[in-house]
């Protein structure tokens, strides 16, 4: 499996805390959040198990799903749900974002 979708698990093991403090104010944007976060492992482990432009779609489709779980992110501190993502998170997510796009060029 790509070291990308490691990464992206890790993500996902940081997510609970914030998700928590997300769904006490509002509950659909949790849930998006959490489904975006997922699609991008998801994604990433179907990409890999593919083979040309489906694999490339798989990735792009991954990579819009991680721009959605940061976008979910910023969303919530915009409206004071959470005081700010902890920057050891932002940092994998913006590692799995570069990942990312190196694979779909």
């Amino acid at each position: 499996m790509l070291k990308v979708y490691s990464k992206m698990i890790g993500v996902l093991e940081m997510l609970p805390a914030v998700l928590d403090q997300i769904e006490r104010r509002d509950r659909d944007l949790g849930n998006q959040l959490r489904r975006a976060a997922s699609s991008v492992a998801l994604n990433i482990a179907e990409g890999s198990g593919s083979h040309g432009g489906t694999r490339l779609a798989r990735y792009r489709t991954a990579l819009g799903s991680a721009r959605e779980t940061v976008a979910c992110l910023d969303v919530a501190t915009a409206l004071g749900y959470v005081e700010g993502v902890d920057t050891h998170l932002a940092s994998r997510l913006n590692s799995v974002q570069a990942m990312l796009v190196a694979l779909v060029r």
